[in-house]
């Protein structure tokens, strides 16, 4: 099927191309190339590299997701384009703390600052939280990545997998951050919001798949959008459902579509009580789920 049309992110010409949406993804990316030529001429790629290389084994993220009855993403922002900034008092490390106590499965940071008020020092303050834990979780770097710079920049600090988003990048784009990430131990969560996403995630290679219920064009959410996909996950792929996952009914509904897992950030940032929040999306047994197929590796 035709992609997107294709523009240079930056004048890096390790940098793949990304797709204009018609969307608010087409100001974020464009403020996140900005920063990200700003980055790469701060803190040269070797560095990072080396950095990189320091780190320990990159946790399996998909293979955790598979291993607990439905797997649990909890997220760690202080705001989003949608619903602004949320009326309470956001620190990372503590956040990831009570999120493992609660026995999430993977946690996931925000490092986009203009448009979601993260940083990669958020990325790194939860990491060195989560792998000190006395189970360790796999940290999911979420941003808007468009160069493999970004993806260095993910695992120098820690990360364990980071965030692709189909709808802003081309089949050319895709393919090469798919193969970096592979190359450097990282796990990609391959973002889609429709069939013909799914279709191009799939003919790239992608194994993680995370639905999107968010309509980016309106902001509106709709579980739906995870049980229209999820009939056409393949054996082997992994699927996420992502946003929207507000109660223990919202998870019951996705799971039973075929979600393996969820990721949730709103509800369990703004909880009063986030282990106990945590643990009320994962009690008991969650129902019927279609037969287990071996995992990608």
């Amino acid at each position: 099927m035709p992609t997107p049309a294709a523009r240079t992110a930056t004048d890096d010409p390790a940098t793949p191309g990304v797709a204009l949406t018609g969307t608010i993804l087409d100001r974020i990316i464009e403020r996140t190339t900005l920063d990200l030529a700003r980055r790469q001429a701060e803190v040269p790629e070797a560095n990072l590299a080396r950095r990189a290389a320091a780190r320990p084994d990159a946790l399996p993220l998909a293979t955790l997701l598979r291993a607990v009855e439905v797997g649990l993403i909890a997220e760690i922002k202080r705001g989003s384009p949608s619903r602004g900034v949320f009326p309470v008092a956001v620190d990372p490390a503590t956040l990831a703390g009570e999120y493992i106590e609660g026995g999430a499965t993977a946690l996931s940071v925000l490092t986009d600052g203009p448009f979601f008020h993260g940083s990669l020092a958020d990325l790194e303050a939860v990491v060195a939280v989560a792998r000190s834990a006395p189970r360790p979780v796999p940290v999911l770097r979420k941003d808007f990545i468009v160069s493999h710079y970004q993806l260095l920049e993910a695992r120098a600090h820690g990360a364990d997998a980071a965030l692709l988003i189909v709808a802003a990048l081309d089949d050319a784009a895709l393919i090469a951050l798919l193969g970096r990430a592979v190359d450097l131990g990282l796990t990609a969560l391959v973002e889609v919001h429709d069939p013909a996403e799914l279709e191009r995630a799939l003919a790239a290679g992608a194994t993680l798949v995370g639905v999107n219920n968010r309509d980016l064009r309106t902001f509106d959410l709709d579980l739906a959008t995870t049980e229209a996909i999820a009939g056409r996950i393949p054996p082997g792929v992994t699927l996420v459902s992502e946003s929207g996952i507000f109660t223990r009914a919202d998870l019951e509904r996705v799971h039973r579509a075929g979600a393996h897992a969820v990721l949730v950030g709103e509800s369990l940032v703004t909880a009063p009580d986030r282990p106990a929040a945590v643990r009320t999306l994962l009690a008991s047994d969650p129902g019927p789920h279609p037969a287990p197929s071996p995992v990608a590796p």
